[in-house]
C-alpha cells in the first residue's frame, strides 16, 4: 500500500513538472514577443513587413524583416491562411488537437495536485501516518520478525536461571491451562536486571523467537519527546497495538530512560518523564485490566527504578543477569564459536578460565577478534595462538611496538614489573602470574597479570594484604635498585589500585581493628535528605586514613622484605625481561631459577608452554602498570 502511494507521488509529480514546463515554454515564448493590435498586424502584412508567421488556433505568432516578434489573436471567423501565402509569408499552423489538450493540461493539473497535496498533508496532521505534525502520539514499538534473525533459547548460554525464568513465561504462552488449572495467573512483567553486555536483549529476543506470539519491541527513549504529554500518548499507543495483538509480549530495553524515581534529585524531576511514567504505571496495573499482554523490560540501573514500578503486579519477577562464571563462559564460548572454523588445538574451557569476569558480549567479541587475527594472516580456520593474541589485544590493549624507549626506560620497566611478578609469586594467597611483559600497550609501559585458578566470590583479609604487597612490589622495586631519588611516576597506576583495596577494606569490608565494623564508604560532611549520608568526624576520617595508610606501608614493606630476600631470581627475571620482552609463567619459574628457555632459532621470542589460565580477567586484574611519563610543562 505504501508503495503503490509513492508511485502514484512520483507519477503525478512527472505530469505537474511537465505541465509546468510546457506552461513556461509558451510562457517564454511570448514573453520574447510583443503583444500588438489584429490590425496592425494585417497592415503590416499588407505593407510586406511580415516575414513568417506561426498560427496556433486564435493566437498569431509573426516576425517582421528586422527580426522582432509579435504577438496577436485573430478573430474566430477570420480566415487569413490564403491571403498569407498570395504575399508570399511563411505561414506555419499549429495542430489543435494538441494544443487543446496541453492548454487543458496545463491550466487543471497544478489545481488537482495542489488539492491532493492538501488532502496528503491534512491526512497526515490528523494522525494518518507516525511520521506526521500530528503523529508524535504514536508509538514507536516495532513487531519483531524473523527478517531480523530468528534466536532462540539454544543460541541463549551462561545464564540458565534466568533462562528458565523465561522459558517457564513463554511455556504460559503456549499452554496456558496447564498452570491455570492451579489458580496460577501468567506474570504481567518481567524485569532483566544486569550489567551491560550479559545478554538481556538477547533473551527478549530468544523470547520472541520461540513464543510464536507477536514481539513488540521499543527503546525507553522512545517515549520521551520534547512536547509535554507524547510519552504519556505513546504509551496508550503502545497498549492499544498490543491490545489488538493479545497475546503478545511487548519488549521495553533501558527502561530506566522512562521509569527513574518520581520527585528524586534537585529541581523535582521532569513533568513529561513523570507524566509517560505515570501512564505506564496505570497501563500495567490499572481499573482497566491488560490480559494477555506480558511487559518484559531490561536495565543495568535498578538501583534508579520508581518503586511504584517494581512491585508485584506490575514487574512480577526481576530476573537476575549476571555475568556467567567459568562453565557460563566456555557454553557462550561455543555457541560463538559455532560460526568460526578453529583448529584442533582450541580448547575452549581454557579460554574460559582465563576470561574471569567476562560478559557475554565480551566473549563474542573475543571470537570476532581471533577470527579477524587468523584472517589477517591467511589461516583457513583460527588456531589457539590466535584466541591467546586476541585476549591479549582486548584485555591488555594494542602491542605499542612502533613506541621508542630509552635503554634506561626500558631498563627501569623491567626491574620495576620483575618486582611485581617475584612477589606475586612468592606470595601464596596472591593469583599465579600470567604473563609479565615490558611492551608497551596502551597507557602502560608493561604490566604483569595474574589471573585466579576459579572464579572468585569472596576476598579474605590476607588476600588483600598480599595483593596490595604485590601492587606496591613496583615501587620497591625501583627504590632498591635506584634509590629513594630516582624513583619514577610509574606506580602511579599501582599506588591507586592499592589505595582502593585498602580503602574497601577499611571503609566498606569491616577489615580494621581500630575503624570497626561500620560503612564509611558513602559517609560525608553534613546531612542530606535526599542521599541518605551521614557526617563523619574530624578524628574518624583521621583514623581511616592512618589505617589505609598503615595497610599500604605494610604492603610496601613485605614487598621490599622479599625482594630483598630473592634479590638473585629478581635480577635474573629483569634480565630475561629485557632479553624476551614478553615471558609466561612456566618460563618466569625458569628464568627465576637460573634454566634455559629453548625458543625457536629464527625467532627471539620464547615458545615455553602456555599456562592453563591464559587471560586477563575483565574486573580489576592484579597488574603492575607503568603509566608513560607524563610530559614536562
Amino acid at each position: 500500500m505504501g508503495n503503490a502511494r509513492n508511485l502514484a507521488f512520483w507519477a503525478v509529480l512527472f505530469l505537474l513538472i511537465l505541465a509546468l514546463f510546457n506552461l513556461f515554454g509558451d510562457g517564454q515564448s511570448t514573453m520574447n514577443s510583443k503583444q500588438v493590435a489584429y490590425s496592425d498586424f494585417i497592415a503590416q502584412v499588407d505593407k510586406g513587413d511580415v516575414k513568417s508567421v506561426q498560427i496556433d488556433g486564435e493566437d498569431v505568432r509573426y516576425q517582421i524583416g528586422d527580426g522582432s516578434a509579435y504577438t496577436t489573436v485573430k478573430p474566430f471567423s477570420d480566415e487569413i491562411a490564403e491571403r498569407l501565402i498570395d504575399k508570399g509569408i511563411q505561414v506555419r499552423v499549429i495542430k489543435q488537437e494538441q494544443s487543446g489538450f496541453m492548454s487543458l493540461l496545463g491550466v487543471w493539473l497544478p489545481f488537482i495536485v495542489l488539492i491532493g497535496v492538501w488532502v496528503f498533508f491534512m491526512n497526515r496532521m490528523q494522525g494518518g501516518g507516525k511520521g506526521g505534525a500530528m503523529g508524535f502520539g504514536k508509538s514507536k514499538a516495532k513487531l519483531l520478525t524473523e527478517k531480523q534473525g530468528r534466536v532462540t533459547f539454544d543460541d541463549v548460554a551462561g545464564i540458565d536461571e534466568a533462562k528458565e525464568e523465561l522459558e517457564e513465561i513463554v511455556e504460559f504462552l503456549r499452554n496456558p491451562q496447564k498452570f491455570s488449572r492451579l489458580g496460577g495467573k501468567i506474570p504481567k512483567g518481567a524485569l532483566l536486571v544486569g550489567p551491560p553486555g550479559t545478554g538481556k536483549t538477547l533473551l527478549a529476543r530468544a523470547i520472541a523467537g520461540e513464543a510464536g506470539v507477536p514481539f513488540f519491541t521499543i527503546s525507553g527513549s522512545d517515549f520521551v519527546e520534547m512536547f509535554v504529554g507524547v510519552g504519556a500518548s505513546r504509551v496508550r499507543d503502545m497498549f492499544e497495538q498490543a491490545k489488538k495483538n493479545a497475546p503478545c509480549i511487548v519488549f521495553i530495553d533501558e527502561i530506566d530512560a522512562v521509569g527513574r524515581a518520581r520527585g528524586v534529585g534537585i529541581g523535582g524531576g521532569n513533568d513529561e518523564r513523570e507524566q509517560t511514567l505515570n501512564q505506564l504505571l496505570v497501563e500495567m496495573d490499572g481499573f482497566e485490566a491488560n490480559e494477555g499482554i506480558i511487559i518484559v523490560a531490561a536495565t543495568n540501573r535498578r538501583d534508579v527504578l520508581d518503586p511504584a514500578l517494581l512491585r508485584p503486579g506490575r514487574f512480577d519477577r526481576q530476573i537476575h543477569v549476571p555475568n556467567p562464571d567459568i562453565k557460563g563462559r566456555e557454553k557462550i564460548l561455543s555457541v560463538h564459536a559455532r560460526k568460526v572454523p578453529t583448529g584442533p588445538d582450541v580448547d575452549l574451557r581454557v579460554i574460559a578460565r582465563g576470561t574471569p569476569g567476562f560478559s557475554g558480549a565480551d566473549l563474542a567479541n573475543l571470537v570476532n577478534e581471533a577470527a579477524l587475527m587468523a584472517a589477517r594472516v591467511g589461516r583457513r580456520f583460527v588456531t589457539m595462538e590466535d584466541f591467546e593474541n586476541a585476549k591479549d589485544k582486548v584485555m591488555l590493549g594494542v602491542e605499542r611496538r612502533s613506541m621508542v624507549l630509552t635503554p634506561e626506560q626500558k631498563e627501569m620497566t623491567a626491574y620495576h614489573e620483575a618486582g611485581h611478578a617475584v612477589v606475586g609469586m612468592k606470595l601464596p594467597k596472591c593469583d599465579p602470574v600470567y604473563k609479565a611483559t615490558i611492551i608497551p600497550r596502551g597507557q602502560a609501559l608493561g604490566m604483569v597479570v595474574s589471573l585466579p585458578e576459579m572464579d572468585k566470590l569472596n576476598y579474605h583479609k590476607d588476600e588483600a594484604k598480599q595483593k596490595i604487597a604485590m601492587t606496591m612490589a613496583g615501587k620497591a622495586a625501583e627504590i632498591l635498585k635506584w634509590g629513594e631519588d630516582h624513583v619514577s611516576n610509574g606506580p602511579a597506576g599501582d599506588i591507586m589500585q592499592a589505595s582502593a583495596i585498602a580503602r574497601a577494606m577499611v571503609m566498606r569490608w569491616g577489615m580494621s581493628d581500630k575503624v570497626g565494623n561500620i560503612d564509611y564508604s558513602e559517609a560525608h560532611e553534613g546531612y542530606s535528605g535526599n542521599t541518605g549520608g551521614f557526617s563523619v568526624s574530624t578524628k574518624t576520617k583521621e583514623l581511616i586514613e592512618d589505617e589505609v595508610r598503615g595497610l599500604i606501608e605494610e604492603g610496601y614493606q613485605e614487598a621490599r622484605r622479599i625482594l630483598e630476600e630473592n634479590i638473585d631470581e629478581w635480577e635474573r627475571l629483569a634480565q630475561g625481561l629485557l632479553e624476551y620482552e614478553t615471558l609466561t609463567g612456566d618460563e618466569i619459574k625458569k628464568v627465576m631459577a637460573g634454566d634455559a628457555i629453548h625458543g625457536d632459532d629464527n625467532d627471539d621470542t620464547p615458545t615455553g608452554s602456555l599456562p592453563s589460565v591464559t587471560a586477563v580477567p575483565k574486573t580489576k586484574p592484579a597488574k603492575g602498570g607503568d603509566t608513560a611519563p607524563e610530559p614536562s610543562v
